[in-house]
């Protein structure tokens, strides 16, 4: 009798996260999106803390998925379905993406011959299925045509350097609500605890809510972890962000929110630019490093350690938005420049971003882009022991 199942795979390191990559025709026989889901916990070794049985790294930054195939729509080059595994449940989430996963995405279809290399850049349209839309990615190859590793491209939060792979989510708007800004407005106030906040909700990559870092009696510099293990802030943090789901319409009324919360949106506390501890290095950074300062707050009480590239890249659209929460904390210089430099846990990341207002109609966004690096870490085969799939162990013992 079989008792575990071969799979092969890629790991890869994109931007400052880490994931298994399957195509989509090494997936094992399976029934439902149930299967699916199960199969992927198996793999990552959720739901565990540790996820000691498996491939993940104990931490939402490093328990990512991602499935890669041939594309099944028009202007794309290869599929690419993004999963988020949470460590400590058996929890599989489809709908968002991961922006330093999508740096992968190419480096991945170019090596597999998923994509051919064109030259000493190959650009990659790659279909975003969770939000059915196109990110596009221009990836250095070598003479072999293999995707380059080498280069002298830096990003805070990974040792080293690396070669870019630079990516545009200007056509990612509206992935979740169908709007650039949800409620037709680029400010809005909630209230929560009896206590009026105001917010700008934006759906560019991700659904992302800004408040001031200091309307939450932040200053927007704190540790993430420091952050993640204070209860009472988590607790408001999770309300704002409830409040900002109903009003944003991806959640129906409050109890289904509680019983049920959605993945996004996200909570992004921002602050105007002043210097930080680096939690990777301890390194201080100074205030004139960046044009605006933020810390990301995601559903279950993870603040990241880093920052997500779908949520830099929104934040740079949001702080071009006038009249935004953002907007009014960076300085008219950087608005002038088109980059916006954003001071994360773990370093700056800079984002180039412009809109085209349009009479009638939420902005127009003519880029959101910004660089990462990728670097495949180890191929090979996953095994998953059948008795946490027993669609696969009755087959076998049949």
């Amino acid at each position: 009798m079989m008792e575990q199942f071969a799979t092969a795979y890629a790991y890869y390191r994109g931007g400052t996260s880490k994931a298994a990559i399957v195509k989509r025709s090494d997936l094992p026989p399976m029934r439902s999106d149930l299967d699916l889901d199960a199969w992927v916990l198996a793999v990552m070794g959720s739901p565990d803390r540790r996820q000691i049985d498996g491939l993940g790294g104990a931490d939402p930054l490093t328990s990512k998925f991602a499935i890669v195939g041939p594309p099944t729509r028009p202007g794309a080059d290869v599929d690419y379905t993004f999963l988020q595994v949470i460590p400590e449940r058996a929890t599989v989430t489809q709908d968002i993406n991961c922006g330093n996963i999508s740096a992968a995405i190419g480096p991945f279809a170019i090596d597999e011959g998923l994509v051919a290399s064109r030259g000493p850049i190959t650009s990659v349209r790659i279909h975003a299925t969770n939000m059915g839309q196109i990110i596009h990615a221009d990836v250095e190859v070598g003479e072999d045509g293999k995707a380059r590793v080498l280069g002298s491209q830096r990003i805070d939060g990974v040792p080293g350097t690396g070669a870019p792979v630079r990516l545009d989510f200007r056509e990612l708007a509206g992935g979740a609500t169908g709007r650039l800004l949800p409620t037709g407005r680029v400010r809005d106030r909630l209230i929560v605890d009896g206590k009026e906040i105001e917010v700008s909700i934006v759906d560019l990559a991700n659904l992302v809510c800004y408040v001031r870092a200091g309307d939450l009696g932040l200053a927007g510099t704190e540790d993430p972890l420091a952050m993640q293990a204070n209860y009472e802030l988590m607790q408001l943090c999770e309300r704002v962000r409830l409040e900002a789901a109903l009003l944003a319409g991806v959640a129906k009324d409050m109890e289904s929110a509680t019983r049920q919360p959605p993945s996004t949106p996200w909570l992004a506390l921002v602050s105007a630019p002043r210097p930080w501890c680096d939690h990777a290095t301890g390194e201080q950074h100074e205030a004139h490093e960046c044009d605006i300062g933020t810390r990301l707050y995601a559903r279950g009480g993870n603040v990241h350690k880093a920052y997500p590239g779908t949520g830099s890249a929104c934040l740079g659209v949001a702080s071009m938005l006038e009249g935004s929460v953002a907007y009014d904390l960076v300085s008219a210089d950087a608005h002038a420049s088109g980059t916006i430099r954003i001071g994360h846990p773990c370093g700056v990341l800079d984002v180039a971003a412009a809109i085209e207002n349009q009479a009638g109609a939420d902005p127009l966004v003519r880029r959101a882009a910004f660089v990462r690096t990728a670097r495949r870490i180890a191929d090979g085969r996953v095994y998953t022991a059948v008795d946490r799939l027993p669609w696969l162990s009755d087959s076998a013992a049949r």
